[in-house]
């Protein structure tokens, strides 16, 4: 799975959570969805996008990108009341999901469970962790992506690559301890292009950004700005 991911995901990568913003749905989640297509396709890098479960069929039907569920609860097909499988996101199109949020956090052996039975589908996974402890342990489980984001940080405006470094580089060498080929992103506060940049050269692939997208008023130049400073990062590397 990871080598094919490598294959198909080229870095560095975005990954924009439309959480359950005003925008998340209807005509202005597609939008963003199309705007984040067209980006990724004109600079070369990856953007994935993780809207709400309930747009995910009607976003990945209109465009060509990678399409996460927010969250999947660690669960076979079976009478679970208002729960999300892993099948019910394949079949509405999606390619993976984001596991063990900050807003929607998992014990440790469901967060195991989840990205096995996403693995079992064919699906991604991109596992969130707080700290650079939980980042190890992420990584031991074998997911796909992992992401940093402490959550004092998420929704500020403030990002970890300039409020706590040493977050960043501690979690990225203590995920190279133990996982030399998971893909590590950092978010929480990312909202410029140069916040991009700064996390990039911290050792990450890329970040997960929000709220600097889905509370824009322009969000395409958001996404683009943030698109060419990540390809300058990399080439000033």
């Amino acid at each position: 799975m990871l080598a094919e991911l490598r294959t198909m995901l080229k870095t560095p990568i975005i990954v924009i959570n439309y959480k359950s913003y005003p925008t998340s749905i209807g005509r202005k989640g597609i939008d963003i969805a199309k705007h984040a297509e067209a980006i990724s396709k004109e600079y070369g890098i990856t953007i994935i996008i993780a809207p709400p479960a309930t747009m995910i069929s009607r976003i990945a039907s209109v465009v060509e990108m990678p399409v996460f569920s927010q969250h999947v609860d660690p669960i076979e097909p079976g009478g679970h009341t208002g729960y999300i499988t892993v099948d019910a996101i394949k079949d509405a199109g999606g390619s993976g999901s984001i596991v063990n949020h900050s807003e929607h956090k998992l014990i440790l052996s469901d967060i195991y469970k989840v990205v096995k039975l996403l693995r079992q589908a064919g699906l991604y996974s991109l596992v969130c962790a707080d700290n650079p402890d939980v980042a190890k342990a992420a990584a031991s489980l074998g997911p796909d992506i992992v992401a940093v984001e402490p959550p004092e940080l998420i929704g500020t405006g403030i990002p970890v690559s300039r409020a706590k470094p040493e977050v960043v580089r501690n979690s990225v060498e203590k995920i190279r301890s133990i996982n030399r080929d998971v893909i590590i992103l950092t978010g929480a506060g990312i909202s410029t292009g140069d916040d991009v940049k700064a996390a990039i050269k911290l050792g990450t692939q890329g970040v997960l950004v929000a709220s600097a997208i889905m509370k824009a008023k322009d969000p395409r130049t958001v996404i683009e700005d943030m698109a060419k400073k990540a390809l300058k990062a990399l080439d000033e590397a």
